[in-house]
Order: structure tokens, then C-alpha cells, then sequence
């Protein structure tokens, strides 16, 4: 396709989109106006509170309502697929955790999320060499969650795709004792406790959860246990100190593995080769605290500290076959993990009483330490336990960053808004297991980046906000993607190069009342030294720079609360990525040919939800559309995931009786039992490409609210 039959085909979506949009808010003409969309108020752009419409920056926020009402509140994906330009899944495989990708960064994750910048209470979930989980992320005490896509994300350092906040609410005004039980399809269960209120010296919300599910899958069963603690105080006038610590715990998380298609086509319930034969398996146990303090000095200036601590524990017991484990330079079948994080983050922020500036100022550093042991996964015959020391090294990751945001509102309706980061990661690998026919395989590599970004956004009219922002963004190689060479040869993948990403993108923002909102955003992203999986067997994948890519598409978004309790929202996502130069491969499945797409990634992609409330009754309920479109899997473009469209029903019944508040949900996923592909393992050597969704299944809580 040429570049100008490639920009028609995006024209057209945005008009197609746009139109969509435009009939549903139609319908809002006579709505009432209780709930002003034009108070969107986020954070994660710019550090300090803002309205998300006078941003150039594709932000949306997701209200602690949305997060949990008539869900489990286990997985982000279960309300992030409302905004467009994400993508995800659950993988059905918790030993895995959720495939997450923004307009296409992060999506040949083979587990974890990458290439997207994680925060839970400002407390990074990406570790500074980029890697991130979302496993702790506490949904059932959650405020809001913040996702910012796009040029902006580049102030965050290494992160291409965006950045995903999510922020615990604060006690008060009353004590409350919040209790929940849900239960659902495939031994599905979730028990959880809340606890919040508000004392003369501080608030607090202290919340804890069990979840439990046998899978959809054979071999997929799966615990998690979280507590997550919150305490807000004022030490003294005008200072702010948060305290906060989260704990999770996840035993034996089984791993199903991909599937081949003809395995996936006659039984996609059943588990990967050898799976069941070497238990394949994943415990984690993680630990994290930390604190932020700010206070003013003087009108204008407000320093603050961010000071964060955490350890992560992981054993993860993998499939690979006991004869291909018998090099001596083969790391194993066993990966054993531990990783002791820590941070501090200063800032120095200025907004002027006498002019429309404001400006942040900035430095922190990020540091990993982690102890990697590689070990057998069969001693004798017996497989599927911990064998002979194949690998065992220290590896430290430091990240140095300094940063400048400013910001400037004119009169006239403009306001600029720009800044700058350096970053250095420093990446160091100390090897100590060294027999004969393995070295010592130590070593060091750096990396370093300038990111700048500026926007500027035009409020053309009070219900207009026309905006454009440009900015340079990178993406270093994570220690997992280091850890293994497409070779086989022992060590490190030191020539494995950073990426480095240009954006652009132009949109507009238009609230013609309080009842309805619509965002219409156009971006292109070109990539130098695109990072790609070279090998990709038994859950462990080894890397390689591909040269350029492109992507380049359109995201929208609407909502509008209609008449007699109706609301409507959409989103809708069409991206185009793909490979600029071509590269030779391991094999045809992974050989690059100038205009692939890049695997992983939909084209298409879109949400749509109907809600009707009976605020008399209580009672409510909401039809959900989901579409996503055709999927590669591997460089080659040999073979694709089919495009799907499900439905989903969710009602929902509450009752206020005194001082107790009860509320009862249901839900029916895939109402219309669509058999269907909802993750692929991307370059996956042996073709077991495919991870399949379950059809119909249901879920039904409730939940007990006491205020004292």
C-alpha cells in the first residue's frame, strides 16, 4: 500500500469514526447536564491537577465507578478497553499476567507489560529497565486510573507507548466497612474487605482481597491474594504526606502454554505441550512501600519527595524438554528470580500568581538489583521440579533521569505546553557461574536519551479545543529481553540496541454540554531500531533490532448521557503498523518483508455501551460491544488470529437501608458464544502462536457497605 492510499484509508476511519460518534451524541441534544464531562480533571500530563480538555494530550481517566461496578476487579482489562489506542487482554494464563499494548508498544510481550510506563500511588510498576507488572494493582480500592497515550508519555523517560496510573482513593469523610463476594464460571472466586475512614491526624483505606479460578483452561488454575494500605496526613500547614504499601502474593500459577491452530481449532480449552508433563508453573510473591511529602514555600513554589522500596520474588517453572537442557551454556529450565527496586524522585514546582506559567523541575533516580539462578527442570526422571545450578549471575539496572516541564495559558485561548528529559540507564551483569565450557560471561552496556515534546492547544470556541504535539521517545532492550541470545551462545545480548521513536500527533476535543464529550485524535509514530522477538520456545524469547517501523492511525472517543437514564459511550482504534526494512529470520515465520505488519497488533479495534439506570429502583444494567480485528502472528505474516465480535450483559440492583448500602450484580460475557483468539505468543518457534478465549460464561457478587 502507498503512503497516500495508506493516509486515505486512515481519512477515512477518522470520518467514518467521527460520524459514529457524532449520531450517538445526537441523541444527547436534551440531555441533562448533572454530570459535567468538562470537569475531567487528570494528572499524569503534567504532575499537577488540570482540566484533561485544555491538554494537547490524548488522556483518559477512568472513575473508580467504572472500575468496579458489575466486574470481578481482578484484571485491568476489564474497563481499559473503553479507551481507545489500548489494547487489553487476559491471556486466560495468570502465570503470564495481561497483555498490554498502547497504539502498539508493548505487544510482542511474551508475559509482563512493556514499553509502557506503569505508576500505582506514583510508585513506578515498571522497573527502570522497562519491564512492568500490573498484578498488584488494586482494583476494589481504586480512586480513578489515568491512561495517556502519545507524545507527552516520552516526559516519563523510557516509555514509547503511554502511561498507565492508577490512583488508591482517600478515607473520609466517614468510617466505612466495605465487604465483597463474587463468583463466576470455571471455579471463579473473589472475597474481599475494605476498610477507610478518617481520624484528627490522618485518613486511611486499608484493602485486602483473595481471588481464585480453576481456568478456562486445563492447567490454568491460579491464587492471588492482595492487601493494598493508604495513609494521607498534613504534618503540617499546607504539606500533603501520602504513605503507601501493597503486598501481593500468587502461588502456582499453572501455564497452559500457547497452542498450535489445529490444536486450537479441535479443542482450544485443552493445555500446550508439555505442560502438563513438566508442570509448567509461576509463584510471586512481591513487597512495596513507600512515601510522597510535599508542602508550598511561599505563593508560587511547592518541592516535593517521592521515595519508594519494593522485592519481588518469581520461580517459574518452564517447559522446556530435559535433552535440550544438556550444554553446558543452556541456562536451564527453571528461572529464579529476585529483585530489590528502590527510587526517589524530586521535584520543584512553580505556578505564578502574577503570570500564566507554571513549570516543573526535576531528577530521580530508579535502581534494580536482581540475583537470575537458572536450574534444571528434571532431576533423574522425575520432571517438573528443581534440578542441577545452570545459571547464576547478579544483574543491576540504574536509571538517572533530569527533567523541565513548562507550561504556558495566553489570553488568546492558546496554551503551550513543553518539556524535556535526559535519561541514562546503566545495565551491569556479573556472572558467577563459570564452568568448564561456560566463561565468564559478565559484562555492561548504557544507554542514554533526550526526550523533548511540545504541544500547543487552541480553545477555539468555549466547546472547541483544537491541539498538536510532536516529541522524541526511546525504549530500551528490558533485562529479560538481554537475558537470552538468538545463537544459543551464554550471556547477555549486549548487541541488542535501544529503539528510538518520533511522534506526531493532532486532534480535537469537543464538550458542546455537560452531558457529552467527543475526542478525535490522528498520530504517527516512526521507529529507528525497532526491537522484535528473533526465538520465542517454552516461554522464553530472545531479541533482535529490525530496523524502522511506522505506525500511524486514529483513535476515538465519545460518551453522553442521554434522557431518561440512558448513557452511551464509544471507542474506536484503527492502526496501521508496519515494518519499513526487511529482515532475515530464524525461520520463514520470522522473516521481515518490507510492508508487514507488525504482529501482535489489531488493525481495528473498538467499544461501544449502552446504560440504562433506574435511579428510583436502583437497578441498572448496560449492554458491551467489543470488535477487534484480525491479528498477526508472527513477522511473517504466515498466520492470523480471525477478527471477533462479542457482547456482553451486565445488571445490576442496589438498596440503601439506614446505614447499610447493599449492592447485587450479574454479568454474561460473550453473550453470542463466539469461539475466538483473544492473545497470541508472538514469533513463537514452534507455532504455538495461540491463546483462545472462553465462550459464554457468567459472574454474579455482591457487596455489603456499612458507614458508622
Amino acid at each position: 500500500m502507498s503512503i497516500a492510499a495508506r493516509y486515505r484509508e486512515i481519512y477515512r476511519s477518522a470520518l467514518g469514526a467521527a460520524a459514529i460518534a457524532l449520531s450517538i451524541c445526537a441523541f444527547a441534544a436534551e440531555a441533562p447536564s448533572s454530570t459535567d464531562e468538562n470537569t475531567v480533571v487528570v494528572i499524569s500530563a503534567t504532575r499537577t491537577k488540570q482540566l484533561a480538555s485544555d491538554l494537547p494530550v490524548s488522556i483518559d481517566r477512568i472513575s473508580d465507578d467504572t472500575l468496579r461496578d458489575g466486574k470481578l476487579q481482578v484484571n485491568l482489562s476489564e474497563a481499559i478497553s473503553r479507551v481507545p489506542g489500548i489494547n487489553a487482554e487476559n491471556r486466560q494464563n495468570y502465570a503470564q499476567d495481561l497483555q498490554v499494548s498502547s497504539r502498539g508498544f508493548g505487544a510482542r510481550a511474551s508475559f509482563g507489560v512493556r514499553g509502557i510506563r506503569l505508576y500505582a500511588d506514583g510508585i513506578p510498576a515498571t522497573m527502570p529497565d522497562g519491564q512492568g507488572q500490573v498484578a498488584h494493582f488494586d482494583l476494589s480500592s481504586a480512586e480513578s486510573l489515568e491512561i495517556m497515550r502519545g507524545p507527552f508519555s516520552v516526559l516519563y523517560g523510557n516509555a514509547a507507548g503511554g502511561v498507565i496510573s492508577l490512583m488508591t482513593e482517600n478515607g473520609g469523610p466517614d468510617t466505612a466497612l466495605d465487604a465483597s463476594i463474587a463468583f463466576g464460571s470455571f471455579g471463579t472466586t473473589r472475597v474481599a474487605a475494605k476498610m477507610s475512614g478518617i481520624t484528627p491526624a490522618f485518613n486511611y483505606v486499608a484493602s485486602g482481597s483473595r481471588f481464585r479460578s480453576d481456568g478456562y483452561r486445563d492447567h490454568s488454575s491460579a491464587e492471588r491474594e492482595t492487601l493494598n494500605v493508604k495513609l494521607s496526613a498534613t504534618p503540617w500547614q499546607g504539606s500533603n504526606l501520602i504513605l503507601v504499601a501493597n503486598d501481593l502474593a500468587m502461588p502456582n500459577a499453572e501455564d497452559p502454554l500457547g497452542l498450535t491452530r489445529s490444536q486450537m481449532e479441535s479443542n482450544p480449552t485443552q493445555a500446550g505441550n508439555n505442560a502438563l508433563l513438566y508442570n509448567a508453573r509461576k509463584s510471586v510473591k512481591q513487597q512495596q512501600g513507600g512515601f510522597t511529602l510535599s508542602a508550598p514555600v511561599g505563593a508560587d513554589d511547592t518541592p516535593s519527595v517521592a521515595v519508594y522500596f519494593g522485592k519481588r520474588d518469581a520461580i517459574q517453572f518452564q517447559s522446556i524438554a530435559a535433552a535440550a537442557q544438556s550444554a553446558t551454556t543452556h541456562p536451564g529450565g527453571v528461572i529464579d528470580l529476585s529483585r530489590d527496586y528502590s527510587g526517589v524522585d524530586l521535584r520543584w514546582s512553580h505556578q505564578s500568581a502574577q503570570l500564566p506559567l507554571s513549570a516543573t523541575f526535576g531528577v530521580s533516580q530508579d535502581d534494580l538489583n536482581e540475583t537470575r539462578r537458572g536450574y534444571q527442570n528434571f532431576i533423574g526422571g522425575v520432571l517438573g521440579i528443581q534440578g542441577a545450578l545452570r545459571r547464576d549471575e547478579e544483574n543491576n539496572v540504574t536509571a538517572r533521569d533530569a527533567y523541565a516541564q513548562v507550561q504556558w495559558k495566553s489570553l488568546s485561548g492558546f496554551n503551550i505546553f513543553g518539556g524535556i528529559r535526559y535519561s541514562r540507564i546503566l545495565i551491569d551483569s556479573n556472572d558467577h557461574y563459570i564452568v568448564a565450557g561456560n566463561g565468564n560471561d559478565s559484562g555492561s552496556t548504557a544507554f542514554s536519551a533526550t526526550t523533548p515534546v511540545l504541544g500547543i492547544n487552541y480553545r477555539a470556541t468555549p466547546e472547541i479545543n483544537l491541539y498538536l504535539s510532536s516529541g522524541r521517545g526511546f525504549e530500551t532492550p528490558t533485562l529479560n529481553e538481554l537475558s537470552y541470545q538468538p545463537s544459543g551462545a551464554a550471556g547477555l545480548n549486549f548487541a541488542l540496541q535501544a529503539a528510538r521513536s518520533r511522534h506526531l500527533e493532532s486532534g480535537i476535543k469537543w464538550r458542546p454540554n455537560g452531558a457529552m464529550s467527543l475526542n478525535l485524535a490522528v498520530f504517527q509514530v516512526d521507529t529507528d531500531n525497532e526491537i522484535a522477538i528473533a526465538t520465542n520456545a517454552a516461554g522464553r524469547s530472545s531479541f533482535r533490532n529490525v530496523g524502522r517501523t511506522e505506525r500511524s492511525g486514529v483513535e476515538l472517543a465519545a460518551q453522553a448521557r442521554l434522557a431518561n437514564g440512558f448513557g452511551a459511550a464509544l471507542a474506536y482504534t484503527h492502526l496501521s503498523a508496519r515494518y519499513l526494512d526487511a529482515a532475515t529470520g530464524v525461520s520463514p515465520a520470522t522473516a521481515i518483508v518490507i510492508g508487514n505488519q507488525m504482529p501482535g497488533i489489531p488493525s481495528t479495534s473498538a467499544y461501544a455501551e449502552i446504560t440504562w439506570r433506574h435511579a428510583a429502583s436502583g437497578f441498572n444494567a448496560a449492554i458491551e460491544a467489543r470488535h477487534v480485528g484480525r491479528v498477526f502472528v508472527n513477522d511473517g505474516n504466515t498466520d492470523a488470529t480471525s477478527a471477533y465480535g462479542i457482547a456482553n450483559l451486565r445488571c445490576g440492583f442496589e438498596q440503601r437501608t439506614g446505614r447499610l448500602l447493599f449492592k447485587e450484580f450479574f454479568r454474561i460475557d460473550n453473550l453470542n458464544n463466539r469461539r475466538y483468539v483473544a492473545t497470541v505468543i508472538v514469533n513463537e518457534s514452534l507455532g504455538r502462536y495461540f491463546e483462545p478465549a472462553p465462550g459464554r460464561n457468567y459472574l454474579i457478587g455482591a457487596s455489603a457497605r456499612y458507614v458508622f
